[in-house]
């Protein structure tokens, strides 16, 4: 679908939505145990932005001269004052692209924009094809067998594609067309799994798909030359399942800590499994990085807790219920803090996969904190360090970086991998805390624009924890690893709008964050708006755009902006990075984010609550089509678009939760992506690329 030139009208019309940002109550249920229709967990009382803004007004004149991140790009020099609407770019410049895509482009996105709609398959831009790449189901590791729905076994699922598959990454190996992908399985919805599922009374073989259905996959995928496909292989030496049972090595300064030991695990080094998984990150030397995030919904007994100490720690992670949605605590007394307290504790950490070597052990980094995790990615420093950027999905939770202690080897040998494989057990971790540079008048929670044209500021990186040795007044080192959120509360970190992926430009080493929303913002007793976070019931996200000070990644101290400010463009409370907002598509809950080699940030969605499907956008974050957003494609109802990897020759997708829409179950499919038919939908990678077999960039 395209959308037509017409500068008289409004492009892209919105469509009325069908549910409160876009998810349906089961979709809820089992992935984050409902999490928005609970209290968010942070009830500290550290500085709200507000009193921040405060603090630094009387330096304002400094700020300004100094610390203003300006937006770059001709269209964002002439901004009205006080409004979110921004001036018309010249009419040049408008005539060269009128139809958001034709001709050719600097930035080349030369592609014309997917309008919103809610059909239920992939639409691409004109131009593009589609296809699947791997489902559901699909056999991954050799002798697996054919996915049968109605005759599903534990055994069966442990060697096939798992289920609700988020990040993936894309791990070159020998020759042009190969690679190792590697696939998050974040959750499984049970009700979507088997028909005729009893929630109060789960099997037990119901149960142990779930755990198999659980975890990553390593596939070794080809492009065929000659259609552009992408093709799993069924291979021997690297293809392989991690599943909730699979042993996980827990590493670095916490390994060991009393907080991690169990009955079944006296040393507090092994781990069994990993679920809620998110987003990730490939590193420079070949590994897969995974964030473990909404894992407190996977445990039952909180109310077992009576020390108050022990309890405010589990608390601040989401105390978990008397009973969880799938029942595991029935079939594994681990699942049950009554039995095994710290069971919890072992979960809500980055962990590391080596796809070269299937017999591996995965690996939990301490390191790099415990909260819930959305994903980890690395950037190199000049001097050889290498630091990772980690978002906390969840209302007022906050954004992390850790600068390692040690150097980067460089190649691409065994040897290598070996010794940076251990960069992320020793280092520093800090947390953000961010500063406005306007007066706290003009930032009244509407979105309107401050009278400077940006939401900009600047920021610090505040030291939590080093080796042994924290930063945290009344912390130990040990619990600042374990209990990183209240160790952060204490510090004083700023609030945040659930902060999700975290990407650095490979071109300018500038960092974007996708904050999805905050519908809880400005409530009785809730942080008002504030310069980062400027709009109170925040339905529909922001994206946030940092510079560290010299381009240093150690860096302590930083500049940022708001590259956009989501939802529909003909509202006054959007910001499209100065760019003419009759040209741009809506977009709504940023989640992923990832770059082209063009330097262009593409974006995908999670939960649309303008009432269209989710899709992948790109945006353009330098010069004159700076904040010019374009969707690039939409994938089918009910799902949710994750796993971004832009390259030159194809785009990747992971479609999550087809078909999750309320009323919907095994019993009654109201979706039969992607096989059609009367097939059950199936959660998939998506391949898509140009019919010419061209640049997706050119």
């Amino acid at each position: 679908m395209s959308v037509p030139a017409d500068r008289g009208r409004r492009l892209l019309p919105l469509l009325l939505p069908n549910h409160p940002l876009g998810r349906s109550e089961t979709t809820c249920l089992y992935r984050c145990a409902n999490a928005c229709a609970h209290d968010a967990p942070n009830k500290s009382d550290n500085a709200y932005f507000g009193d921040v803004v405060r603090e630094v007004v009387s330096r304002r004149g400094v700020l300004k001269a100094g610390a203003v991140l300006a937006v770059a790009g001709a269209g964002a020099t002439a901004l009205g004052a006080g409004t979110a609407v921004a001036a018309p770019v010249a009419p040049a410049d408008v005539t060269a692209d009128a139809d958001l895509g034709g001709g050719r482009r600097k930035d080349g996105l030369n592609f014309t924009a997917v309008a919103p709609n809610t059909e239920d398959r992939i639409v691409t831009a004109d131009g593009y094809e589609s296809a699947v790449v791997i489902r559901w189901g699909d056999p991954v590791v050799p002798g697996a067998p054919a996915f049968d729905f109605d005759h599903q076994t534990p055994e069966a699922q442990a060697l096939q594609f798992g289920y609700n598959n988020d990040f993936c990454g894309l791990v070159p190996l020998d020759g042009w067309n190969r690679w190792l992908m590697g696939s998050n399985h974040e959750y499984t919805t049970e009700p979507f799994l088997h028909k005729g599922y009893d929630a109060n009374n789960p099997t037990e073989a119901q149960v142990k798909i779930g755990w198999a259905a659980h975890g990553f996959s390593v596939v070794v995928v080809e492009q065929d030359r000659r259609s552009g496909k992408l093709v799993p292989k069924m291979d021997r030496q690297y293809n392989r399942r991690i599943t909730a049972t699979t042993p996980f090595a827990v590493d670095g300064p916490a390994a060991g800590s009393k907080f991690l030991r169990t009955s079944v695990d006296p040393t507090g080094k092994k781990v069994l499994g990993t679920f809620g998984n998110c987003a990730g990150g490939v590193t420079p030397w070949g590994t897969i990085l995974s964030g473990e995030e909404n894992f407190n919904g996977y445990f039952a007994g909180g109310a077992s807790i009576t020390d108050p100490v022990a309890l405010a720690r589990a608390s601040r992670y989401g105390l978990p219920g008397a009973s969880t949605e799938r029942k595991w605590e029935r079939f594994d007394k681990r699942f049950d803090l009554a039995q095994e307290p710290n069971e919890f504790n072992r979960f809500g950490w980055v962990v590391e996969i080596d796809p070269h070597d299937k017999n591996s052990a995965p690996v939990k980094h301490t390191a790099l904190g415990r909260f819930k995790h959305e994903g980890c990615t690395i950037r190199v420093a000049k001097d050889g360090r290498v630091v990772a950027y980690m978002g906390d999905d969840e209302r007022f939770d906050y954004i992390y970086k850790y600068v390692s202690k040690n150097k980067i080897v460089k190649g691409d040998s065994k040897r290598a991998r070996e010794q940076n494989k251990k960069l992320l057990s020793d280092g520093t971790l800090y947390v953000a805390k961010f500063s406005g540079n306007s007066p706290v008048a003009e930032i009244d929670g509407t979105g309107k624009l401050p009278t400077d044209g940006h939401f900009d500021g600047t920021g610090e990186w505040l030291k939590l924890v080093s080796g042994d040795k924290s930063f945290v007044e009344g912390f130990t080192a040990e619990e600042v690893y374990v209990f990183t959120r209240l160790a952060a509360d204490k510090a004083g970190a700023t609030k945040m709008d659930r902060p999700e992926d975290i990407e650095a430009s490979p071109r300018t080493g500038k960092v974007y964050a996708a904050l999805t929303n905050n519908t809880d913002r400005g409530k009785p007793g809730k942080e008002a708006g504030t310069e980062i976070n400027p709009r109170v019931g925040n339905k529909n996200g922001h994206v946030l755009e940092w510079e560290e000070n010299r381009g240093d990644p150690t860096a302590t101290t930083f500049r940022w902006t708001l590259l956009l400010v989501c939802g529909d463009p003909a509202t006054a409370d959007t910001y499209f990075g100065g760019y003419d907002k009759s040209q741009v598509s809506p977009i709504s809950c940023p989640d992923n984010v990832a770059f082209d080699s063009a330097g262009n940030l593409w974006i995908s969605t999670d939960g649309n609550a303008l009432g269209s499907n989710d899709g992948l956008f790109a945006v353009p974050v330098e010069g004159k089509y700076r904040g010019r957003v374009k969707q690039f494609l939409t994938v089918p109802k009910g799902a949710e678009t994750c796993g971004p990897v832009i390259t030159d020759r194809f785009v990747l997708v992971s479609v999550q939760h087809p078909g999750e829409i309320t009323g919907a179950s095994a019993d009654n499919p109201l979706s039969h992506w992607p096989d059609g038919g009367t097939s059950q939908p199936r959660p998939s990678v998506v391949v898509a690329w140009k019919k010419d077999n061209g640049r997706v960039c050119g």
